[in-house]
């Protein structure tokens, strides 16, 4: 603690992280069963992420979005699921004042990335059912670039405002988070302030990016149902649907989870149930996506069955 100039109280510069459970036996089972989970994140995205780039097939819009995706779900995780392991091991974890608003400003950016990437995602897939024939005009190079830029630059624009709110409040007096990560809440509750501006900004922020976003794919998901139910084959029908059903899965789950922590009102959840949510959405998910993404996309596993016949070629 150093003293902090203007005022009695001591200014925090080391956060305790009071972690997932405090019960010995039990974080060892955690840990083995999180590192597990951590790794199958890490080896499904990268997985994704290099057949999409070594498979020619793959080279499209849809798979484009699908490698920054996975991109997206392997740094989400690696932003916090590292800290929450080392948890479970020692007594005490000590993180600074810079490490836990860098921990809470890289999470904010690839989680915010994701609702952005998931919009994008469903917006592609309405190009490519409803208007086939310029699908490629319509999805270009350009375009897909232009709309993989205002997804990271509107996610670090979304990142700073929450950082920034949480700066320019001063921290004195207790620094236990109950949590396994720096999050914009817990932290919030442990800042001196008298201005209530730093919950407002950031909640109006975060609700208007998944009300926008939730727009888009609903929005693109109506204009599919009525472009399918014109298809007059069912075998049609099921390969438009076979499409979408992977992406919209994924869909539910994050947005799911997501929405109870950030716009649900907090008197509403328990600390240890925000806790629980948290890890299904930052650990969790992005290990499920890979999955979710590969098991029901024939496509996927027609590269991957290419890739392991051209290696075993050689």
């Amino acid at each position: 603690f150093q003293e902090m100039s203007g005022n009695n109280c001591t200014a925090v510069t080391d956060f305790i992280l009071l972690g997932l459970i405090d019960e010995p036996m039990l974080c060892v089972v955690l840990f083995v069963i999180f590192l597990g989970v951590y790794t199958v994140t890490l080896l499904g995205n990268l997985s994704i992420i290099v057949l999409i780039r070594k498979s020619s097939q793959l080279h499209t819009p849809m798979y484009l979005f699908l490698s920054h995706l996975a991109f997206v779900d392997s740094a989400y995780s690696s932003s916090v699921t590292p800290v929450m392991l080392k948890s479970f091991l020692v007594e005490k974890t000590i993180i600074p004042l810079e490490g836990c608003v860098a921990q809470m400003f890289c999470a904010a950016i690839f989680g915010t990335a994701e609702y952005f990437l998931l919009a994008v995602m469903a917006y592609d897939r309405y190009m490519a059912i409803c208007n086939p024939l310029l699908y490629s005009t319509n999805m270009s190079p350009k375009v897909c670039t232009l709309l993989l830029i205002s997804s990271y630059l509107s996610s670090c624009v979304n990142a700073s405002i929450f950082t920034g709110c949480l700066l320019v409040r001063s921290f004195c007096g207790p620094n236990k988070i109950n949590h396994f990560f720096c999050d914009y809440s817990p932290l919030l509750k442990l800042s001196y302030s008298q201005d209530n501006l730093a919950e407002i900004i950031p909640s109006a922020f975060a609700g208007s990016i998944i009300m926008i976003t939730v727009l888009v794919i609903i929005i693109s998901y109506v204009y599919i149902l009525f472009s399918v139910l014109k298809i007059k084959s069912s075998e049609g029908r099921s390969k438009a649907f076979s499409t979408c059903t992977s992406h919209l899965t994924a869909v539910t789950l994050f947005y799911g989870t997501t929405t109870f922590i950030y716009v649900m009102p907090k008197s509403s959840y328990s600390e240890d149930e925000n806790k629980v949510v948290s890890v299904f959405y930052i650990v969790l998910i992005p290990m499920l996506n890979p999955l979710i993404y590969s098991l029901r996309n024939n496509e996927v596993k027609g590269a991957l069955r290419k890739l392991i016949n051209r290696k075993h070629l050689f």
